[in-house]
C-alpha cells in the first residue's frame, strides 16, 4: 500500500501592532525556510476571505515522516530562529497540525489548476471509526458544485489527533452548499471551523 502524502497545516493572525513585522518575518524567513526544506513538495500561502484567523499556510509533504528528518530538524522545534520565538506566541488563532492525506492519497495542491479560492473545512474529536464518514460527507457535498478543481481530506496526527480537514480548490468565487446532517450525520457536530480563503501576495 502507498503510503499516504503528509500535510503541514499553519494558521494564525498577528495583532494590529504587529502586521508589518509578521509579514516581514513569514516572506523572508519563515516561509521560505520550509519552501526550501527537504520532503517539503509545494508551499502556499493564503488569505481568509471569511473566517479565523486570517492566514494560512498549506505545505505538501512527500509524507508525515519529513517532519522527523534532518532537513526540518534543522529550522524547527529546537532550531527555532529567535525571531520566531519572537512572533509566534504573539499569534491570535494560532493552530498548527501534522497530517497524512486519506483523500485521494497523493494528489498535490494546485494539481488541476492554480485555485483562486479555497475552502477549507477542520472536524476536531472525530473517532477513528467515524473519519471516513467526513470523507464521504465532504465529496457528497461538492459533488455537484461548479468550478471544484480538486477536493482533498486529510487526517491530523500527533497533538492535532482526531481532527480532519478538507480542503477545496475552487475555480473562482463559486457559491459554496452547506455542510448537512443528511451527509455528515452525527460528525456535523464536530465541525468547528468554515473558511474561505484566496492565495496571498505581497
Amino acid at each position: 500500500m502507498t503510503e499516504p502524502a503528509g500535510l503541514m497545516m499553519a494558521m494564525m493572525q498577528p495583532p494590529p501592532t504587529m502586521e508589518e513585522e509578521f509579514q516581514d518575518w513569514y516572506d523572508t524567513e519563515h516561509f521560505p525556510e520550509r519552501a526550501n526544506c527537504e520532503g517539503f513538495e509545494t508551499a502556499q500561502r493564503l488569505i481568509c476571505l471569511d473566517g479565523f484567523p486570517r492566514y494560512l499556510a498549506l505545505y505538501d509533504l512527500t509524507n508525515r515522516a519529513v517532519l522527523d528528518g534532518p532537513g526540518y530538524a534543522a529550522i524547527a522545534r529546537t532550531r527555532y530562529s529567535l525571531w520566531t520565538k519572537r512572533i509566534i506566541p504573539r499569534m491570535w488563532g494560532h493552530y498548527r497540525a501534522e497530517a497524512d492525506q486519506i483523500y485521494p492519497g497523493q494528489a498535490r495542491l494546485g494539481a488541476n489548476g492554480v485555485p483562486t479560492r479555497l475552502a477549507l473545512w477542520r472536524f476536531s474529536g472525530v473517532p477513528e471509526t467515524s473519519v471516513q464518514t467526513v470523507v464521504d460527507g465532504v465529496r457528497l457535498t461538492f459533488a455537484d458544485t461548479p468550478g471544484v478543481q480538486q477536493i482533498r481530506v486529510f487526517e491530523a496526527k500527533a497533538a492535532q489527533a482526531g481532527d480532519v480537514i478538507a480542503t477545496i480548490e475552487l475555480a473562482g468565487p463559486v457559491p459554496l452548499p452547506a455542510p448537512t446532517a443528511k451527509a455528515f450525520g452525527d460528525t456535523l457536530r464536530c465541525l468547528n471551523l468554515s473558511n474561505v480563503y484566496m492565495p496571498y501576495w505581497r
